[in-house]
Formats: structure tokens, C-alpha cells, sequence
């Protein structure tokens, strides 16, 4: 089973998270960042060359061979399709088409949904908003590891298969740790995101579903890109919260990777947020960063200093307005 971890317990801290008073500053002294906010009139053209990428893929894969099928599905399938959940991510702050048409940024989520076989993005907007404002809050920050989930795996190997795991623990443990009522467009993007795999699998057959779904969930479990689910905010250095990431990856991720930055700025989409640390680099240099996605997963298996418990929580306050 390997060596056990050495905490048992989540840091629990007492004071708010820093990235409120942070931003209050750099604004202060840098107040040519707020030119920064906004959206990237790019991105809508990446997002849809990818999912057009997908579909070509779809008639390319649908007579392959399982072994085939499914080392696509992790190598290439699975990259673009947690690109997308990335883009999603990017959506789900106004970042496709700005704060002033949300529904267009609702609609262009379900978009970019389809090749990911699942209906997430509105659900994951619900939830990952309250991640920003109530960073390590016990009840409303679901990005936090649940206890079952701590004393659980708390071994190298269970570590080893946590990580596999994460895609299941990301769908289901908001329902059961803050579940809400689903919303009309939650209800409008499974209608959307259902016709689209059924059309699919009647045209194309159940291997092509098979490559969506599974590419989804492998890259979302132990594969590289999937470390920035781990590099963002679990405690590699005592008393830090949110980690940076400054790798090659970036590239293919929307800068998710400048983590810091983004909880910083949240209204400054990914494609700017290293012209963000640029300017006010001495917020940036000196904090804990990372440089290899998959050293992240090698460091968090292996370490028994880190595990599912190494978070920052904070009891829970309620909703504050």
C-alpha cells in the first residue's frame, strides 16, 4: 500500500482568502490591468476548431479497433476534450463573448460541451463561481476533498487510485455535499447535450461514444494534463493555497496553469494572464509555483507529507452578499 500520509487533518485557517486583498493591491499600483479585463475575441475560434476537430475524429475512429480506439481516446481525444472542459471553464466566466451577453456564453457553452459526452456546462459554472468567492469555505467549496475521501485514501497506493478516481469524485461529490436544484438550463443543456449523443451513436455507432466519454474521464484521471486539478490548490508548501503552474501545458490549456493570476483576475481570460504576472511580477516570482503537471502527480502519489488532506478549509459563514 505504500507509506501512509502524514497529516490527519486539513489546515484549517481563520482569516479570509488572499486573493481578494491581493487583487485590491495590485490594482492600486498597477491600475493598467483593469485594460486586461474582458473577453478574447480568439477564443471563440479555437474553442470551435476543436470541437470540429472532434467530429472529423469521430469518423476517423469509428472503425478502429478497441486497443486503437482507446490509446486515441487518452493520447489526443481526451487532451482536446479537457481543453474543452477548460474552455467551459473560461465560458463560465463571460469570457467568450464578455459580461454583457451572458447568454451568449450560456449557448456557446453547450457548444463547446458536446464532443465532452457529458451535460457540464452550466452545472460547472453553479458551483465553480462559489469555488472563487468562498475559496476553502467546508460547505460551498466543492473543488475540497471530502473527509471520506481523506481518511480513505491515504496511502501511496490509494493516492495512486484517487487520482484514477477524479472524474467520479468531481461529478458526484457536489451532489452530495452542496447539492442545489437544477436549473432550466441545466434541464435545456442535458436535452442538448443527450440529442447530440444519441444522433451520434445512431449514425456513427457506440465506439464513437466510447472515444468521447472515455477520453473525457482518462484525462481527467491519471494523465498530465490532468495535474493542474492537483497543482492549483493542494498545500505543497505549508500556509499556500493557490499554485501556479508555468509549463509547456499552458499552451493547450487556456493558461489555466497561472492559477494565482486567475483567482486574482478573474475577469481577465486565459490568453492574458501572463501579461498579468509580466506587470506586476513581484506578486508572482517569489510565491510557490509549479513547472511540471506530471511531477505534480508524482510528488502528490509518492509524498506521504501530501495527500487529499493537504488543503486549506475554513468553517463555513454562510452566504454572504
Amino acid at each position: 500500500m505504500g507509506a501512509k500520509v502524514t497529516k490527519d487533518d486539513f489546515e484549517w485557517s481563520y482569516t479570509d482568502e488572499p486573493h481578494a486583498s491581493r487583487r485590491k493591491e495590485i490594482l492600486a499600483k498597477y491600475p493598467q490591468i483593469k485594460k486586461l479585463f474582458g473577453y478574447d475575441p480568439n477564443f471563440k475560434w479555437v474553442v470551435m476548431g476543436m470541437v470540429f476537430t472532434q467530429i472529423v475524429m469521430m469518423f476517423v475512429i469509428k472503425d478502429q479497433p478497441w486497443p486503437i480506439l482507446l490509446l486515441t481516446a487518452y493520447c489526443f481525444g481526451g487532451v482536446i476534450n479537457h481543453s474543452l472542459m477548460l474552455a467551459v471553464h473560461e465560458i463560465s466566466h463571460n469570457l467568450a463573448f464578455g459580461h454583457g451577453r451572458p447568454m451568449h456564453n450560456r449557448l456557446f457553452g453547450f457548444f463547446a460541451n458536446l464532443p465532452i459526452g457529458l451535460p457540464m456546462s452550466i452545472s460547472f459554472r453553479k458551483y465553480h463561481l462559489e469555488h472563487h468567492r468562498y475559496q476553502g469555505d467546508e460547505v460551498l467549496d466543492t473543488d475540497l476533498p471530502t473527509l471520506f475521501e481523506a481518511r480513505l485514501f491515504c496511502t501511496t497506493f490509494g493516492k495512486f487510485c484517487w487520482v484514477i478516481l477524479q472524474p467520479l469524485f468531481y461529478i458526484f461529490r457536489p451532489l452530495v455535499t452542496y447539492p442545489k436544484a437544477p436549473t432550466n438550463l441545466e434541464y435545456i443543456n442535458a436535452v442538448i447535450q443527450l440529442t447530440f449523443d444519441a444522433i451520434v451513436w445512431y449514425y456513427l455507432g457506440g465506439r464513437v461514444i466510447v472515444y468521447l466519454l472515455a477520453g473525457s474521464l482518462l484525462a481527467m484521471g491519471l494523465h498530465p494534463v490532468a495535474g493542474h486539478f492537483i497543482s492549483e490548490h493542494y498545500m505543497f508548501k505549508k500556509g499556500y493555497e493557490t499554485y501556479s503552474y508555468y509549463g509547456p501545458l499552458n499552451f493547450i490549456t487556456f493558461n489555466v496553469g497561472y492559477h494565482n493570476e486567475h483567482h486574482d483576475f478573474p475577469a481577465v481570460p486565459g490568453s492574458r494572464l501572463p501579461e498579468v504576472k509580466r506587470i506586476a511580477a513581484e506578486y508572482y516570482d517569489n510565491l510557490p509555483q509549479h513547472h511540471s503537471w506530471t511531477g505534480v502527480l508524482y510528488d502528490f502519489i509518492t509524498d506521504p507529507d501530501i495527500g487529499p488532506y493537504a488543503r486549506i478549509k475554513r468553517k463555513h459563514r454562510g452566504l454572504r452578499t
